[in-house]
């Protein structure tokens, strides 16, 4: 990692949490309301959702460059959307065992090589929720994807890399965290820190 550009030092005070009230909660999230300082002095309501899972994000990139998409009905924004295979983990959890349960349970591949290559905070002016994200390669299937939460109909799809990342880039995908490994690892392929055999894929 490259040591940080001095224009990134912080500046000024941190906010301040005064007491909190919690408004909502269920096994997933937590809504608490603080009684917070801001930064400027002024005081200020501040709701802060609290996730109680860590999300975690694979990339399930094959030798030939192809990637193995998932693709499911959405109720927030009521669409459709095709993803890199995403889920939950317990905080209490290894977040790698995490993933590889959740590459399993949707697609029913496994990963014989895992590489963490990014943490995002995913939406940090209201939430708390961590995300995860590995590159996972040498790949094999040896059953049926099994969908233990029962609210989950999913489909999956193994395509090239370029069509996903035009696909992202032109908009017919907007998943956050899909957009933003398509865009880490074309990074990687670009630095030479993928290795030569997939960055040509990639790279097409």
């Amino acid at each position: 990692m490259t040591d940080r550009p001095q224009w990134m030092r912080p500046h000024g005070r941190p906010w301040t949490r005064g007491p909190g009230r919690l408004v909502y909660d269920n096994p997933w999230i937590s809504v608490t309301e603080f009684n917070a300082t801001a930064p400027t002095g002024h005081p200020a309501r501040y709701g802060l959702v609290g996730y109680k899972n860590r999300a975690l994000a694979i990339f399930p990139l094959f030798e030939d460059g192809t990637i193995l998409m998932v693709g499911q009905n959405r109720l927030p924004f009521a669409d459709y959307s095709w993803e890199i295979p995403e889920g939950g983990g317990l905080l209490s959890e290894d977040p790698l065992a995490g993933a590889r349960r959740e590459l399993l349970e949707e697609t029913g591949y496994q990963a014989a090589t895992w590489r963490e290559v990014m943490r995002l905070q995913l939406s940090n002016s209201v939430s708390d929720e961590l995300a995860i994200c590995y590159l996972a390669t040498d790949l094999s299937t040896g059953r049926p994807a099994v969908h233990v939460d029962d609210t989950e109909d999913i489909a999956q799809v193994r395509a090239p890399f370029r069509e996903v990342l035009d696909a992202a880039l032109s908009g017919y995908i907007s998943d956050s965290l899909t957009v933003a490994m398509l865009l880490k690892i074309y990074h990687m392929a670009n630095t030479g820190d993928l290795g030569d055999g997939l960055a040509r894929f990639v790279l097409g």
